[in-house]
């Protein structure tokens, strides 16, 4: 079984593989460079002559001699498509089995398409510009065979070599990639530590908010408050049967209909229906306002003008009667009334103020730090994601390489 090499750096891997395979290379990259010299000198033959047909057909068209007028400015639009399609073509700087692979594949394209050309323009151009036909046509074929004799080695014996160089080229992105991933930890890292102090920040201001609004006067106004709302459910409980007498009562106050209600007291009656807290603690003691309100009703549902069923005419005078003739409301309004008193004693003292403007400062510092933290985590997330991504593709590279290298050379190599 084939023993594996351990290594302990891409680095090492490179260097080791250039010096397994140096003998194998060298030659190849040797004859790449001296076809693909000797393709762009055949090239560049071709470029000169065309240049020749496009100057020559150029003179015969300014001379106007109408018996080779045409077949000039046919040589001419036809050297032009030569010359323009040489242009395009980009011979490799650097040899590699791709790039050189790429160059025949460009040559390869401008010869079909120059070969129908030359085909179907040069018999019309006949008999004219003969010993400039022969000529290019020579040159051309010359450069053909130069093509044939690249893409032979490239296709035949290029190939061989195309593993272990695409080995070679991975280490060389395996190293930069390396790189980078060291420049990313240490983003990360200089971003976490801007993001540490900034969450410090953060929990110190809360923690600021929380002791302001869980002690001393916020939190006897919330406790206040929970009372409040304890007591307004508990007179809306204690109205619940004189909801609906009251609803119609507004309705028929509101269309016209005889209720003998007052605006002020049809505010009163809103007021009640919606907030009876609030309604109960503006009436003087006994609140002599709804018992005015109340009698009124009292004498509508007698009346029937409400239109009331049997039971909820009966429920609602049964209310009528504990409120105004037994003042069942009068303790849950001293209760009202306390609390309110409280509550206002609250709002009105000066360390309130001071705290809510603290709470004030406080919640506007930590809004700004939270934006502040906002922005560092997703340019840290975005950190992280690339991060990712390049150790992915350096597991991936790593992989690729060892079977590159087992497949090329059958060796059995470990990458850190």
């Amino acid at each position: 079984m084939t023993e594996t090499i351990q290594f302990s750096s891409a680095n090492e891997v490179k260097h080791w593989l250039e010096d397994q395979t140096k003998s194998t290379l060298s030659p190849v990259h040797a004859q790449a460079k001296k076809l693909r010299d000797e393709m762009n000198l055949a090239i560049q033959s071709v470029t000169e002559v065309s240049k020749m047909l496009l100057d020559n057909s150029t003179r015969e068209i300014d001379r106007r001699n109408m018996k080779v007028y045409n077949r000039a400015r046919a040589l001419n639009k036809l050297s032009h498509l030569f010359l323009d399609r040489l242009k395009k073509l980009n011979a490799p700087e650097e040899i590699s089995y791709d790039s050189l692979s790429r160059y025949t594949q460009e040559i390869q394209k401008i010869i079909l398409v120059n070969d129908i050309d030359i085909k179907n323009w040069f018999p019309r151009i006949s008999p004219f510009f003969i010993m400039d036909r022969r000529k290019f046509l020579a040159i051309y074929e010359r450069a053909k065979l130069s093509y044939e004799t690249l893409n032979d080695f490239v296709t035949k014996e290029y190939v061989k070599t195309k593993t272990i160089e695409e080995s070679l080229q991975l280490l060389n992105e395996l190293q930069n990639i390396q790189k980078q991933i060291v420049i990313i930890g240490e983003e990360k890292e200089h971003i976490k530590n801007a993001r540490m102090p900034l969450e410090k920040e953060i929990a110190e201001l809360e923690q600021k908010i929380s002791e302001l609004t869980t002690k001393g006067p916020i939190d006897k106004l919330n406790t206040v408050n929970i009372e409040i709302e304890t007591l307004n459910n508990e007179l809306k409980n204690s109205l619940r049967h004189l909801q609906k007498p009251f609803i119609k009562m507004q309705a028929l106050a509101t269309t016209g209909g005889g209720a003998g209600v007052t605006p002020d007291e049809l505010k009163r009656v809103i007021q009640y229906l919606e907030k009876p807290f609030d309604a109960l603690t503006s009436e003087k003691p006994c609140y002599p306002e709804l018992k005015e309100i109340l009698q009124k009703l009292e004498r509508l549902i007698e009346e029937d003008k409400l239109k009331l069923k049997q039971d909820k005419a009966r429920k609602a005078q049964q209310s009528i009667n504990e409120i105004v003739g037994h003042d069942s409301l009068s303790q849950i309004q001293i209760r009202c009334l306390e609390i309110a008193n409280t509550k206002q004693l609250l709002l009105s003292s000066d360390q309130l103020d001071e705290i809510k403007n603290n709470l004030q400062l406080f919640q506007e510092q930590l809004d700004v730090l939270k934006t502040r933290k906002i922005s560092i985590e997703t340019q840290e997330a975005v950190k992280q994601s690339a991060f990712t991504e390049a150790e992915d593709k350096i597991k991936n590279m790593k992989r690729i390489i060892e079977r590159n290298i087992l497949s090329s050379i059958n060796m059995k190599v470990q990458i850190p």
